[in-house]
């Protein structure tokens, strides 16, 4: 009863904290003659995770996911939310203040359809509804869908350069309670050759070469992993992600680096130095100019006033960079972000960094799966945030540890159906027929790692089993398929459904996304999902994480990164024709080595190839893990890796 109104409490300070957010925002809207403002989550840019300062959405809607939208009327308001944030939504979104729209459900709106809907109403009353939105927190791409959709229902889009949430959280009692911090003043690192496989000059000159063929003078890159890749640079300015706040420029002769140069190296002082050391320098002299962050825009303009042709990717663009492209008259050449495709696609260095930091995260993980075994085997209480405590301690003894790739979901019970439950929880405790999902990742030095299993805590039930059974093979049946050059990601995720759909079974994430090296755990353009049209390139790093998850029950997700590589034509059956041009064939090959819990699995339900794939997978983690593992611990691992 103690905890319910401490609840209680904290859900109406929250709301009336809510209201008065809103009642500024509303303000606002009036002084610049809107009718509605959309927030979208990211920011100028397009960071899925972002710096607490550029945390927009989350600040005025108290919606804390990953992604999702905000849009605010005169008196009303919405958060849109997919099929990850359901649960999340109803937990943390006070539908008297803003409507929760789940999109995928029926009877529930996109934004798009909202906005017809109120533009619609406003064309009755022979009006425009003007709708505001920084243009530097949406591509391109995304306003022109906007524009598309909307144009028909009397909706016009309103840049607004100042951005309406920083306006009222720079007001007062917000200013003062939850002031805005500082951003973008991380020490920054140089990674060497020996660590990225290819220098700085070379991947000018790779790009330069793309721009080249596509007839384009200049190359604005905006993206924070980009420019981290492009220029073989790391840094902290963004939680979880080795990212440094920045924008860069390529020209055919010159390149540009945009970003704050002073940091506060201590936190109790105001003394600021350089955040760009002389390694970072000398590892840019002479190949890139740094200029300070806020000449990305007088540079940009500069440099194309004389009616240059400048490469967009409209996808990977912020609206913001085109609107000042457009006033000084650029030529807008509309292609594929070059950097975005070379990123994606790992060199061999590479390839083997990612071996070694995922080695270290399995390492980590099945030790941790072993602790909660015992833990729960000796009648030891254990909490959520304990497991989380647990593999976070275990990543930090690797050597190259250097941050969480996200914050660690450790969901037990019904807390496993939240996708993204991303706050363990130190009084939710593991109990006796519960699933416990979780998923970790880590940042090492090189690397970066992702990697989910669901357990069981102590006899699971029939269903159980059932369920996981499903999603295992969902799982292997994915990463064992192999498919020809050009074959894209929604391709290989209906592969990955079907055998759930077959029993009525489905999950509403897409099978797995694009992992960076020693970057964003979450890249693109590669992935497998049924929105992604972009073909699994040779060297791209995937996820495969099939789930299954119920309200009050429970979710189960498994998840592995794999690497695509070439068939060897020995291995092809029947082998090409010599005589002939023939399409090279991929496979999947796992960075990820963890045994799945043997107690979930039903062989009954597996087929002799699922069942010869989960024998050689079990093999391998034992030859690589073995060698890093006491005779304990490796005792224990060859009985984990044992298919019932």
């Amino acid at each position: 009863m103690v905890l319910l109104k401490s609840l209680t409490k904290e859900l109406t300070t929250k709301s009336t904290d809510i209201a008065q957010k809103f009642s500024k925002l509303r303000s606002q809207l009036a002084k610049h003659q809107l009718d509605a403002y959309f927030v979208p989550s990211a920011d100028e840019h397009l960071n899925e995770y972002l710096p607490e300062a550029k945390q927009r959405r989350q600040w005025i809607s108290g919606f804390t996911g990953s992604a999702g939208d905000f849009l605010i009327s005169a008196d009303q308001a919405w958060v849109f939310v997919d099929s990850r944030y359901y649960e999340q939504a109803d937990m943390q979104v006070d539908a008297k203040l803003q409507k929760i729209c789940k999109v995928g459900l029926e009877d529930h709106q996109t934004v798009e359809e909202v906005l017809e809907e109120l533009g619609q109403k406003f064309a009755k009353r022979s009006q425009i509804l003007r709708l505001g939105v920084d243009p530097f927190t949406i591509t391109i791409a995304q306003y022109r869908r906007f524009s598309e959709q909307l144009s028909m229902s009397g909706v016009e889009i309103v840049p607004i350069f100042e951005n309406l949430v920083d306006a009222v959280r720079s007001q007062s009692p917000f200013a003062e309670n939850d002031p805005m911090l500082a951003f973008g003043d991380q020490p920054v690192i140089a990674l060497p050759d020996s660590i990225t496989g290819e220098s700085v000059a070379s991947k000018l000159e790779r790009v330069r070469k793309a721009m080249d063929r596509k007839n384009a003078a200049i190359l604005p890159v905006t993206k924070l992993d980009q420019i981290a890749w492009l220029y073989n640079l790391r840094g902290r300015d963004v939680e979880c992600n080795p990212v440094f706040i920045s924008y860069a420029i390529v020209t055919q002769t010159e390149a540009y680096l945009f970003t704050n140069t002073s940091s506060n190296i201590s936190p109790n002082t105001s003394l600021n130095t350089s955040r760009l050391n002389d390694a970072v320098r000398n590892s840019l002299a002479g190949q890139v100019n740094i200029l300070e962050y806020d000449q990305y825009i007088p540079t940009l303009r500069s440099l194309v006033s004389g009616g240059q042709r400048v490469l967009i990717a409209i996808a990977q663009t912020t609206f913001g960079t085109y609107l000042q492209l457009k006033q000084v008259s650029a030529k807008i050449i509309d292609a594929e972000h070059p950097v975005e495709t070379f990123k994606a696609q790992k060199n061999p260095v590479e390839i083997v960094q990612m071996q070694q930091a995922n080695l270290k995260a399995s390492f980590a993980k099945t030790l941790t799966l072993k602790w909660i075994e015992e833990q729960i085997s000796a009648g030891n209480s254990i909490s959520e945030r304990d497991v989380a405590d647990k593999i976070e301690g275990l990543y930090k003894q690797q050597t190259g540890f250097v941050d969480l790739s996200f914050p660690t979901i450790a969901g037990a019970g019904a807390n496993g159906s939240i996708v993204h439950y991303s706050n363990p929880n130190p009084d939710c405790k593991l109990l006796n027929g519960d699933l416990l999902l979780l998923d970790s990742g880590s940042q090492f030095y090189g690397g970066t790692t992702d990697d989910t299993r669901s357990i069981s805590i102590g006899t699971p039930t029939a269903e159980q089993r059932d369920r996981y059974t499903e999603v295992l093979k969902s799982h292997v049946n994915c990463a064992m398929q192999r498919f020809p050059k050009g074959t894209t990601g929604s391709q290989i995720d209906g592969i990955a459904r079907s055998s759930l759909w077959q029993n009525g079974l489905d999950y509403g994430h897409g099978t797995g996304h694009g992992v960076g090296v020693f970057l964003n755990v979450h890249e693109g353009p590669n992935g497998i999902s049924k929105r992604v049209n972009q073909s699994l390139d040779l060297g791209t790093v995937n996820s495969i994480e099939p789930g299954y998850y119920q309200p009050l029950w429970g979710g189960i997700r498994l998840e592995n990164l794999y690497f695509v590589k070439q068939v060897p034509d020995s291995n092809l059956n029947p082998s090409p024709n010599p005589n002939q041009n023939s399409i090279p064939w991929y496979e999947f090959e796992s960075l990820t080595y963890i045994p799945f819990d043997k107690k979930l699995i039903d062989r009954d339900k597996l087929n002799p190839q699922q069942i010869i794939w989960l024998e050689n997978y079990y093999a391998l983690a034992l030859a690589k893990l073995s060698p890093m593992l006491t005779t304990e611990e490796t005792t224990w691992l060859k009985q984990a890796c044992v298919i019932p």
